[in-house]
């Protein structure tokens, strides 16, 4: 039979599903997740196959498939996107590969080609639109230039707000111990080769410790909070301006595990963005089924939305 297969693949997962070439379900696949970069494509490559074999093993379908179509975070730039393709071809998971990004296969899924704004926020953070002008990015720089009010950044700035309470430079603050705790760490010095050795995904693994300090009433952790929700209200404020100008207020999605429906910023920001013309749709989106529907749409031969 002729089957397409769906990906969305991030820091923490990658999820697959098979689709027949009318877009009905066959079956769904999942692995740890891995982030596109150009020093290492091959990790993202392995992250997908991984889902995607373990899909096609629980549909009985032997591989390949027809088209292959990956949403990948990471994925935004052509180099990354184009070595991470190569692997995917050379891995035999499909006669077609595309690759896009996890906000392209998350946006299909909510707004299938309408306008609409989107708000990513888990392990890392971007915001995205198709609006009256065309489309439109703001963030999605990465860990070393961007990323703000991710998990990854909420991680990090607990790490460095430890560090600072143990030299003094800072008052004292439970999410030392707690990291100590968590980490299974002996004392504040072994922070440092963690650090250094840490994923991006296991920085964001520290959001709930960071969440839990900040509700017993830890005032660093409640500042990281909320200079995250912060740095998100300006994402969205700033793909409004660079989007617009809207002839009546946009939907806007929230995706990704700090803000999607039970979030640990979601309620927070969505009163922040109260005061913004925009219309919070509810409810979560499966970015895998868009990764789907655009595999079905390219063995098709449609045109890609802009």
């Amino acid at each position: 039979m002729t089957f397409v297969i769906g990906v969305d693949g991030g820091g923490t997962h990658a999820r697959a599903v098979i689709a027949d070439d009318s877009g009905a379900e066959i079956a769904r696949g999942e692995a740890p997740g891995a982030v596109v970069t150009l020093l290492d494509p091959g990790a993202a490559a392995s992250a997908v196959t991984a889902a995607v074999r373990a899909a096609a093993e629980r549909a009985g379908l032997t591989l390949p498939g027809a088209f292959l179509w990956a949403g990948l975070a990471g994925a935004g730039h052509e180099r990354s996107r184009a070595a991470v393709e190569g692997a995917l071809t050379r891995a035999g998971l499909a006669r077609e590969v595309r690759v896009g990004t996890d906000a392209d296969a998350a946006f299909h899924a909510a707004f299938e080609g309408r306008p609409g704004l989107m708000l990513i926020a888990g392990t890392g953070s971007v915001a995205w639109a198709r609006g009256p002008a065309g489309r439109a990015r703001v963030g999605g720089w990465g860990q070393q230039l961007g990323d703000e009010g991710s998990g990854y950044a909420i991680g990090l700035a607990a790490l460095r707000a430890a560090v600072r309470a143990e030299d003094g430079r800072a008052a004292p603050t439970r999410i030392l111990p707690c990291l100590l705790s968590e980490l299974g760490l002996e004392g504040p010095m072994e922070l440092i080769p963690w650090a250094a050795a840490a994923s991006k995904a296991e920085y964001a693994a520290l959001v709930p410790l960071v969440a839990r300090a900040a509700d017993e009433g830890d005032a660093a952790a409640r500042r990281i909070l909320d200079d995250a929700i912060h740095d998100l209200e300006a994402h969205v404020m700033a793909i409004l301006r660079r989007s617009g100008p809207w002839p009546s207020r946009p939907g806007l999605l929230l995706y990704g595990g700090l803000v999607a429906p039970g979030g640990t910023l979601r309620e927070a920001l969505l009163a922040r963005l109260e005061s913004h013309p925009v219309e919070v749709r509810p409810g979560e989106v499966d970015a895998v089924a868009g990764a789907a529907m655009l595999a079905v749409a390219a063995l098709r031969g449609d045109p890609p939305s802009e």
